[in-house]
């Protein structure tokens, strides 16, 4: 799962960081919207870029759908602004696009080891949000909401594109918990550390083929066990 590899090896190296440079910033021009990495659709027709303001770039921070070869924006992209972003260099943001230029994942870091994933449907100049897959859903039948939930720690996932509705999924999470309970429902899925000075360390690591169904739902094969990392 190399994709999964190199957005887990950026968010670590940049979260190991010093605090002045936990985060990757660039400083806007007023009309510079530069295309994220990977953001160019396969069929020249359309990009995502990044454009925000102050010093930092996080301000009214937003990526766009653009209009291309001509670079004119169409439209904001849902789930993705100022109050969920960590970094603001069109680089830190990351997308992966269908074969047909009709779907692209973005992913991008909303907290130091947290990514996130939104997924969009793209056509006749519109991007739509849809629901994104989610393993650990599939595995335990709850989500996470990052907002409240401080057991999680970290959070990785990544999509790439075998067909232009087929898909690979990976998802690497890390847990902070005081009992096992969610280490057995796991299995083979998750891997228990004990910490020192009392409490665990659950890794979730997953991967699965899915496929999006005309109807707009998701339909994912079975998970098996991903890669799991030795923490210190």
């Amino acid at each position: 799962m190399p994709h999964l590899r190199a957005i887990l090896a950026v968010v670590l190296t940049l979260a190991a960081a010093s605090p002045a440079l936990a985060t990757a910033e660039h400083r806007y021009g007023k009309n510079e919207y530069a295309i994220i990495l990977g953001g160019r659709a396969p069929s020249g027709k359309v990009s995502v870029a990044a454009h925000g303001g102050g010093e930092a770039g996080s301000e009214g921070f937003r990526l766009y759908l653009m209009a291309e070869p001509g670079h004119r924006r169409l439209m904001t992209l849902d789930n993705v602004n100022d109050d969920n972003i960590l970094d603001s260099a069109p680089d830190a943001f990351h997308a992966a696009w269908s074969a047909d230029s009709r779907y692209v994942a973005v992913t991008f870091r909303s907290e130091r080891h947290i990514v996130t994933l939104n997924l969009y449907a793209v056509e006749g100049g519109r991007a739509r949000l849809v629901e994104a897959p989610d393993l650990f859903r599939e595995v335990t039948g709850r989500g996470i909401d990052v907002k409240t939930d401080g057991d999680m720690r970290t959070s990785v996932p990544a999509l790439t594109w075998h067909a232009p509705r087929r898909f690979h999924l990976s998802d690497y999470r890390v847990f902070v918990l005081d009992d096992t309970a969610l280490a057995d429902k796991l299995g083979p899925l998750g891997k228990l550390s004990k910490r020192e000075g009392g409490g665990n360390t659950i890794q979730f690591s997953a991967e699965a083929d899915g496929e999006l169904l005309p109807d707009g739902r998701v339909r994912m094969g079975k998970p098996k066990a991903g890669r799991f990392e030795e923490l210190e």
